[in-house]
């Protein structure tokens, strides 16, 4: 009897080989929230707001409010929560979809994406990055639980916390995610990327490489794989990142059998549904590529694809499909 598995196929060029706000006069706004952002509303309150702060004298122990980060955030979706009194009464909060101005409305917005949406953040770095401003760079992996299949939601990106220096505490929170070209509110390019999210895959429950995700733009993830074990048959690699050997239907007698570790990395994914012929497979892995090029990346030749169902079983506008490339280097 057939052991569910995710399947692989390593294509090598290509071959293949079976591989189983609104602005304010004392915190508006930042340098880096503007160069995302665009807006042109932004601007004027952009260059008055750092005008202001290159006139003052900096009193606010800006490192010490980045060794606060560090350890608040981990609270932020748990039942500890923030500390609220790190923040203004009057803070601002904007995202492309959302804006709240009040501790109130901020407090609410946490509250609502912890009751419907599980969030689990994974806090990649928090940096000073102005006299009263500091940066932090995130993922966030969420899951709708109001629709019955409840799927997974992926928003990667960075927060600019505004201090305000009267107070030292935060007085301004914008988020921008990196999947956005428009990070204005309200962005229908980012209801439009949440939408896309909520579409049913069909993922079987089984033993697959472990992952985190570092980056997720609108056409691909940026993921680091820990190490794995492959299952290969006659030196070709047929599946990945099982303790135990499932047997193949297309296996033969006198096939031999291995396992072997492999050593993970850092590689880019493109996430797509029907049955997967090579064909496919090959213009799917030509569209990553050409992705990760116009980027800056530096995509290592050759690609896996990884298959997450039976194709006999499951019907094909539902299926999962993975083309994941390695990358040569990446830096968040």
């Amino acid at each position: 009897m057939a052991t569910a598995q995710v399947s692989f196929q390593n294509f090598l060029s290509i071959p293949t080989v079976d591989f189983g706000v609104r602005p304010r006069k004392s915190c508006g706004p930042t340098r880096a929230a503007q160069s995302r952002t665009g807006s042109p509303n932004w601007k004027s309150s952009i260059r008055s707001t750092l005008g202001d702060q290159s006139r003052q004298k900096p009193t606010v122990d800006v490192d010490r409010l980045v060794d606060f980060m560090y350890d608040d955030l981990r609270h932020v979706f748990d039942e500890q929560g923030i500390d609220r009194t790190a923040y203004d009464e009057e803070v601002r909060f904007r995202d492309p979809i959302t804006k709240y101005d009040g501790i109130s409305g901020y407090m609410l917005n946490i509250a609502l994406l912890r009751e419907f949406f599980r969030p689990e953040i994974i806090l990649h770095w928090v940096k000073k990055t102005g006299p009263y401003e500091i940066t932090t760079r995130w993922t966030a992996v969420m899951k709708f639980i109001l629709l019955p299949w409840k799927p997974e939601l992926v928003l990667t990106g960075t927060s600019i916390m505004g201090i305000n220096p009267k107070t030292g505490k935060f007085c301004s929170h914008v988020d921008l995610w990196d999947s956005l070209q428009n990070n204005d509110y309200f962005s229908l390019e980012a209801l439009w990327d949440v939408f896309k999210q909520l579409r049913f895959y069909e993922t079987p429950e089984l033993e697959s490489p472990k992952y985190q995700i570092l980056k997720r733009t609108a056409n691909y993830e940026v993921r680091k794989y820990a190490p794995f074990v492959v299952v290969e048959r006659n030196g070709h690699q047929i599946s990945a990142g099982f303790n135990r050997v499932g047997s193949c239907s297309d296996a033969k007698q006198e096939d031999t059998m291995s396992i072997r570790e492999m050593e993970g990395g850092i590689g880019a994914v493109l996430k797509f549904s029907g049955d997967p012929t090579e064909d496919m497979a090959q213009q799917k892995a030509k569209e990553l590529r050409c992705s990760l090029k116009k980027d800056g990346l530096n995509p290592i030749n050759g690609c896996l694809l990884a298959r997450y169902n039976d194709s006999g079983r499951t019907w094909s506008f539902v299926m999962r499909n993975e083309v994941l490339i390695w990358l040569e280097e990446f830096s968040i």
